[in-house]
């Protein structure tokens, strides 16, 4: 596929989707959902085993979903792009590799809400986050009344959401919203580094990992201590686990193969 709004970087350690309108500040419009599908989808290749993404200049990460594209929209075409978005959406949570948003500058509205379906956010000192959209007469449609409660707390989420006010990245590290915070300059080379990093380690681990985590949250704790019970035993079926114990009591570095 050939790609018009994103750029699909592919390394050593992963991959990098790069949001690529800058003249919109990376606005979300449907083409560009449609990219951003495909390229998570060419993610899926056991080959990359972290994906970043990221924004083209120091301006926006996303700065929203494109309003003219919606300002029209009859209720069931609105419907219709939100399951678009949603779909995205789960389709990069859900993603069996680790993924790092790297927020360069303003993630507002559809921004936020990819940021939030990323399994870590870092952010450059510049960045600010917000879901404006009562602001527009509307609210958050791909995920962000859902997502940004259970990471932040509800009560935040409401004063975010009911207010439509942005916050700088100060302040979505204190309320934990961000994970990291580093100059311009730095994110996306402190975004590589930390993708490498997690690129030598046991790829099927982290795979039971996210799986875990992320679909044990909302199950009664006896349901998730379970599937964590599963998702470990998983482990034991692969070599990376004889290695990584082996290693460990041969008190030597493991050699990690991601088989």
């Amino acid at each position: 596929m050939d790609y018009k709004n994103i750029i699909l970087q592919v390394e050593q350690w992963g991959a990098a989707i790069i949001f690529n309108r800058p003249k919109a500040l990376n606005a979300m419009n449907a083409e560009t959902l449609s990219e951003i599908q495909h390229a998570i989808s060419v993610c899926k290749s056991d080959d990359i085993k972290v994906l970043i993404l990221t924004g083209s200049g120091e301006k926006a990460f996303v700065a929203g979903a494109d309003i003219r594209e919606m300002q029209n929209l009859h209720p069931s075409e609105a419907l219709a792009y939100m399951e678009m978005g949603h779909e995205t959406m789960r389709m990069l949570e859900t993603l069996p590799k680790p993924t790092i948003a790297a927020v360069n500058g303003f993630a507002l509205g559809g921004g936020t809400e990819i940021a939030l379906s990323c399994d870590m956010r870092f952010a450059s000192e510049n960045a600010r986050f917000g879901q404006p959209e009562i602001l527009l007469g509307s609210i958050p449609g791909w995920g962000g009344t859902q997502r940004l409660g259970r990471i932040i707390g509800m009560g935040r989420a409401k004063e975010i959401i009911y207010s439509g006010e942005q916050i700088d990245a100060k302040r979505a590290y204190e309320i934990g919203l961000v994970n990291r915070i580093y100059t311009v300059d730095q994110l996306f080379p402190e975004a590589v580094k930390f993708a490498e990093k997690l690129a030598a380690l046991p790829s099927f681990a982290l795979k039971m990992a996210k799986h875990s985590i992320n679909f044990g949250y909302d199950m009664s704790l006896d349901n998730a201590t379970r599937l964590e019970a599963q998702c470990c035993a998983q482990c034991f079926s692969m070599e990376d686990q004889k290695e990584g114990m082996s290693a460990f009591l041969e008190k030597r570095k493991p050699n990690f193969s991601g088989r």
